[in-house]
């Protein structure tokens, strides 16, 4: 260490300066340089010791070789090709991410608007809902319509996981019609006009597996055909139960309108429905060969059902459907319309075609367990009686199960009411006629809010015409009323629930207060296992979801 005048240098290894309190070196570390300016000190003598006009500026050497840069944690990008043929193994099990949306904010859907693809062979598809609103998926090239289904099931979050259908809908043509579970939706796509208002609808479908659970609702007995001779000593029940359990279905006939080729005249005409295809006769209702005309062919067929076709297509009544082969693109003048006398008919024919085209065994394989706990039967069920003290029993007399139902629906309402008082679920204030409602059942997926008459028909005919099948709506004629809209035997009919008052609290009744029911929720309760004045007990809400 050098010291010249008033300049310091220190070695560059181990830096030296002066405390400015004791006077004494301190160590500075690191490569720098100690250079003092007017550095002249007192005497130690001096009136305080410390040094007087002195000034520290420290410098750093400039080496040679600067040292390297300090390298920090940085997130390595690795390429895809880099990954391609490298297989990673690990003996931790892989933990599937709940929140994959969150991982990659660039190319997340929800934070974009548009999903990115995960793979180059997928193929985007755009389902809508019934609030017309839509969503779009990446679905493999052999995804078929029951994997769209569950799918869309989990990501609208659905609480009731059956009973969902995929709609194919051409609002142009006035077609529409259920995809069948095993049908792949990028082929049906395939099939669309380039140029068109075709779409795909996502919405509940009770029929789709009824005809399992109640044949004879979809196969009268006047429609089947005798020819066969496995009729000879069967009742129809008995030849419908054994066709379906042996994986065929029963030959169809009837009369049914037709329209002819480049007109608008419509022609009653018999036909046929047999394993073979769909024949008509030429003269009246002949079964003779030499009378039967070929008309399709069941294995390349598509049925469509046909809404408002009075006005688009001149037919004499609205159960109007359409056959069409799967291949061929969709245009109006290749269509087969048919016609049918009622509701009834046009479900007898539509279930019939369905049946032979995709061979019962693709809804009752073992992979759908859903689909064969849907097929069971009601008839399954029995009334029972727990009064005893033995235990139950079965009640064989029907007049003692009817019985029995009247009065266990009665000891319902009271033991409900006792036990929601009693829990403090609800209260019951002294409420006036024009006090408001309760506000509960506005949560509940039956409650259709304002929809008039006829929207909660159609609502009702979309989702399958489903004994059972029900929904509530605001009355739009009787103030603070509701109505009940149910599907009985393929109609539809509407009951009127209207509020009333009794020692001061108020109630909704639909019989003229002899069964009262605090909200709208409880009426749904009760109904649900008592049919009370109502034909069948509600069983299948209508419901609506958002996509």
């Amino acid at each position: 260490m050098n010291f010249a005048g008033s300049d310091c240098s220190v070695h560059p290894t181990a830096d030296i300066s002066t405390n400015p309190i004791t006077g004494d070196l301190m160590e500075v570390q690191g490569q720098w340089m100690e250079v003092f300016e007017s550095s002249d000190r007192r005497d130690a003598g001096g009136q305080d010791g410390l040094p007087r006009s002195s000034t520290l500026t420290l410098t750093p050497l400039v080496a040679e070789h600067p040292p390297p840069p300090v390298l920090r944690s940085q997130p390595l990008v690795i390429r895809r090709s880099r990954m391609q043929g490298v297989e990673l193994s690990s003996s931790v099990p892989s933990i599937p991410n709940p929140f994959p949306e969150l991982c990659s904010p660039s190319q997340s859907s929800v934070l974009t608007g548009s999903p990115s693809p995960p793979r180059s062979d997928t193929h985007l598809i755009k389902v809508f809902g019934e609030d017309s609103h839509s969503r779009s998926l990446w679905v493999s090239p052999r995804a078929t319509a029951r994997d769209v289904c569950r799918m869309l099931v989990q990501t609208a979050h659905c609480s009731d996981q059956e009973n969902w259908a995929l709609i194919e809908l051409h609002p142009g043509l006035g077609l529409e019609r259920v995809l069948e579970d095993h049908e792949v939706v990028v082929k049906v796509q395939a099939a669309w006009p380039p140029e068109g208002d075709t779409k795909l609808q996502f919405r509940k479908n009770y029929a789709k597996y009824e005809f399992f659970r109640k044949p004879m609702l979809f196969f009268p007995e006047h429609m089947i055909s005798d020819s066969a001779d496995v009729t000879k000593g069967m009742t129809s029940a008995e030849l419908i139960q054994n066709l379906l359990q042996s994986g065929t279905c029963p030959e169809i006939q009837g009369f049914l309108h037709v329209r002819e080729p480049s007109r608008k005249a419509w022609k009653k005409v018999y036909f046929f429905l047999r394993r073979s295809g769909l024949y008509c006769s030429t003269k009246g209702s002949s079964k003779e060969p030499r009378h039967l005309q070929y008309v399709a062919d069941l294995e390349d067929l598509n049925v469509y059902s046909i809404t408002n076709s009075r006005k688009l297509y001149g037919a004499p009544v609205d159960f109007t459907f359409c056959v069409k082969p799967s291949k061929d693109r969709i245009r109006a003048q290749d269509l087969k319309l048919l016609c049918a006398e009622n509701e009834q008919t046009r479900t007898c024919w539509t279930s019939a075609f369905r049946l032979f085209k995709v061979k019962i065994r693709c809804y009752c394989d073992p992979c759908a367990p859903a689909v064969s706990q849907r097929c069971g039967s009601d008839a399954s069920l029995v009334a029972m009686d727990f009064s005893g003290k033995a235990g139950g029993r079965v009640i064989q007399n029907a007049w003692e199960a009817q019985s029995a139902e009247r009065e266990e629906g009665q000891a319902w309402r009271v033991r409900r009411t006792w036990w929601r008082t009693k829990m403090g679920l609800w209260s019951l204030p002294n409420l006036s006629l024009g006090s408001s409602p309760s506000s509960v059942h506005r949560t509940q997926p039956w409650f259709h809010g304002g929809a008039s008459r006829k929207q909660a028909q159609r609502i009702i005919e979309e989702q399958g015409l489903v004994d059972g099948m029900f929904l509530i709506r605001e009355s739009q004629q009787h103030s603070q009323c509701f109505v009940l809209s149910l599907c009985h035997k393929l109609n539809t009919k509407h009951y009127l629930v209207i509020p009333c008052e009794e020692a001061g609290r108020k109630y909704y009744t639909m019989d003229d207060g002899l069964t009262l029911f605090i909200d709208l929720l409880q009426l749904v309760e009760f109904h649900q296992i008592n049919k009370g004045i109502l034909p069948v007990c509600l069983k299948h809400p209508c419901i609506c979801v958002a996509l």
